[in-house]
């Protein structure tokens, strides 16, 4: 009598990962491989470049993606890689998860967004769902995108004049400072030093002409960066 077809059968998702910091690929790759079989990592890239050149060397299923890269970010990769690929299957995965960077990777093409809060059992399912076909998202982050499209009254904002002064990075670390983080909290969850958290808030505060956390936090709040 023939054994039925079970999930455990099925061929292992090929997955390819994109981060600037190295660090954080090595222990998300450690992770996957140990937890499970049924995703497997062909490849790793920390640029742009890299990421473009590995992809289509390797041909994964899905790629999961950061958002921001010192030479163009997630979006780029997207934009050069879908038209050769369509088949590639994009989940975000990044710290940030303000409005903005949620739609803009969606717009692009991605099929989900999910923060690196998520544990590697929840990663694992998300990858296997999107390479099904499902579109996956951490909990809140949908609403921005129904929001965005749906085109409705609150909707999250796309452009913003004030807003697009400031660089990703900077971005993020406002979110996480309006979010009453530490420098030094701040550096251990964006992987950089404290002194270069102290320059990017010296420099966030220089751009939008505030004086303090205080006014940055309300700042950041009415952008709905918080």
């Amino acid at each position: 009598m023939l054994e039925p077809v079970t999930d455990t059968q099925r061929e292992p998702v090929k997955v390819f990962l994109v981060d600037d910091h190295a660090l954080f690929r090595a222990g998300v790759r450690t992770e996957l491989d140990s937890i499970t079989d049924e995703v497997r990592v062909v490849g790793e890239a920390g640029s742009v470049a890299e990421a473009v050149a590995g992809i289509a060397r390797t041909k994964p299923q899905v790629v999961l993606l950061d958002v921001h890269m010192p030479d163009g970010g997630g979006a780029e990769v997207l934009r050069r890689i879908r038209p050769e690929l369509p088949d590639v299957v994009f989940l975000a995965l990044s710290v940030s998860d303000a409005a903005e960077d949620v739609i803009a990777v969606i717009r692009a093409g991605a099929r989900g967004y999910v923060t690196k809060t998520i544990s590697s059992k929840e990663l694992v399912r998300a990858v296997v769902r999107v390479s099904d076909g499902d579109a996956v998202f951490s909990p809140r982050l949908a609403g921005f995108v129904l929001d965005a499209f749906a085109d409705r009254p609150g909707s999250a904002p796309i452009n913003d004049p004030e807003l697009d002064l400031l660089t990703p990075r900077e971005r993020d670390v406002l979110r996480l400072l309006a979010r009453g983080y530490a420098y030094k909290e701040i550096a251990s969850e964006l992987f950089i030093s404290v002194k270069t958290v102290e320059t990017h808030v010296s420099s966030v505060l220089r751009k939008t002409q505030l004086s303090n956390r205080y006014e940055l936090s309300r700042w950041a709040s009415d952008r709905r960066l918080v």
